[in-house]
This record gives structure tokens, sequence and C-alpha cells, in this order.
């Protein structure tokens, strides 16, 4: 751009800028790991990992700040799991998987109810819900 004095200049030269993004908080120069924003609307501060790009409402926090995060009362604090950290099993996770132990073995069961003997089942067996089996008694 040209004014009437001539080539505008920048105010801070471009190999003065760091590529590191830093820590958003006051007086704290550690490079960020994090990215916090704030959901007004459902009163939420979300951590995260750190954001491919610096937006101008989030804030780029550092490894202790991050962890040390509080909210205002009443609000909520959700913290997204990085891709590399290992995942620990939720509550939610746990359920899924017995759900799904529970499904494989419903083919078994309607075979059962149907009368029919499945690959490997004991000739025994009546019935089957989930992991319990009803077999028959010894004397029939």
């Amino acid at each position: 751009m040209e004014s009437r004095r001539g080539p505008l200049k920048s105010a801070v030269p471009s190999n003065v800028v760091s590529p590191v993004r830093r820590c958003s908080r006051t007086a704290c120069g550690r490079p960020a790991v994090a990215t916090l924003t704030y959901v007004y609307a459902d009163s939420t501060a979300v951590l995260g990992p750190l954001a491919t790009y610096a937006e101008p409402h989030c804030y780029d926090l550092c490894a202790e700040h991050s962890e040390r995060l509080t909210a205002p009362r009443g609000w909520e604090v959700v913290r997204l799991l990085d891709g590399s950290a290992p995942a620990r099993p939720s509550g939610d996770d746990l359920e899924a998987l017995a759900n799904a132990v529970r499904e494989a073995a419903r083919p078994q069961q309607r075979t059962a109810e149907a009368g029919g003997v499945g690959r490997g089942a004991d000739p025994r067996e009546v019935a089957r819900r989930g992991h319990l089996r009803v077999l028959r008694s010894p004397d029939n």
C-alpha cells in the first residue's frame, strides 16, 4: 500500500513474531498446549487440544494453566481429550461394551429358544439370557 509519505511498513517486523503460540494468560510466556473456548449460552468452558488456528474468541493455555483451569460458579468445564493421550474408558464406554456383548449373544439365544442346537452348544441347554444358560435337569 502506498500513502502520501511512501510505502506503509508493518508496526512489527515479521521476523520478530514467534511461530510458537504462547499462553494467553498475562505474564506467562510458556508455549500453548490447549485451547479454551467459552460457550456462554450453555454456561460451559470447553478446554481441548490446541486449535489449528488462533481464533479471536479462544484462549491458548500452557500445560500448567490448562490443568489448573476453573470455571465461574454455576459453569461447567468440559475437557476434551487430546488424540495423542491414552483414553480411559468411561461409564458410558463400559455400558456400550456390555450391550455389545449382550447383542452378540442374542443369535445363540434365538437358536436355543427355537429348539435348535448351535455350534458347540451344550445339548442340555434349554435357553439363554445374556451370559446365563438354562440347562435341563439330568433326570429328564
